[in-house]
């Protein structure tokens, strides 16, 4: 059976399904000596070349995908290494059993919470496309006064640099005069979109925070520079989330 070589190589844990994208536009994949090209099928018994390094594929999806929840501090950086020095998000976490791990999202450096890791591309792929509408929740401190009418525009939507915008729920969550807490909830994953909707209407964001990402919440109790594997409940609902089925047994409950 034939599939798009994006798809194959996501599946296999490379990367998400976008960054194989590039990383073909980039002439750096290579199938059978010759450089791919975007939509290119293959069977998976190709020699598949990937910056210089065969890639080996089993026949199938591995038998155990992996997927850790990590709770990011406030300093890192989402990517794999930075010319600055600056931490990242990658430099704490366990090696896979196989494959290596893709992020599901960013975070900016300075937002904390909840960020998902996996070995599987496709799973990452799904969950962060607009597509899904999977439901991002982040715990926001403001500094600013917050009036019925601006709650009542961020709701209906407002018009960002890069397209029309909205928050799907706003709740108050605590605080007292100008700092105040709300929960708020986006389904897409646009840059810094949280800070920029509130900022929209003349506001701060203080403090800001990732709770939840689809069915997966931040504990409490997992403090800030901590992993831990989903379980199997968790990966379940997920793949659910992300509109795939899982075709192995992972009932580690």
């Amino acid at each position: 059976m034939e599939e798009r070589l994006q798809k194959v190589l996501a599946r296999a844990g490379l990367g998400s399904r976008r960054q194989i994208e590039e990383w073909i536009r980039d002439g750096r994949v290579e199938v059978n000596g010759r450089a791919a090209q975007l939509g290119l099928k293959v069977t998976g018994r190709e020699r598949i070349v990937v910056d210089g390094r065969k890639v080996h594929l089993g026949a199938e999806r591995p038998a155990a995908a992996e997927v850790l929840l990590y709770h990011k501090p406030a300093g890192e950086i989402c990517s794999r290494s930075d010319p600055e020095g600056r931490p990242t998000v990658f430099s704490g976490l366990p090696k896979p059993h196989a494959g290596r791990w893709v992020s599901v999202g960013r975070l900016d450096i300075n937002t904390s919470g909840l960020l998902l890791f996996t070995t599987d591309g496709e799973l990452a792929h799904r969950l962060m496309h607009p597509a899904q509408e999977v439901e991002r929740e982040y715990a926001v401190r403001l500094l600013g006064e917050v009036s019925p009418p601006m709650l009542e525009r961020l709701i209906k939507g407002v018009q960002l640099e890069d397209g029309f915008a909205r928050f799907r729920a706003i709740e108050e969550s605590g605080g007292s005069g100008a700092n105040r807490w709300y929960h708020v909830i986006i389904r897409e994953g646009r840059n810094r979109e949280v800070r920029r909707l509130w900022e929209s209407q003349g506001v701060t964001v203080s403090r800001l925070s990732r709770v939840r990402y689809g069915p997966i919440i931040l504990e409490r109790k997992l403090r800030p520079g901590r992993y831990r594997p989903l379980t199997g409940r968790e990966l379940k609902q997920l793949y659910q989330a992300a509109g795939l089925n899982r075709k192995e047994d992972r009932n580690h409950d």
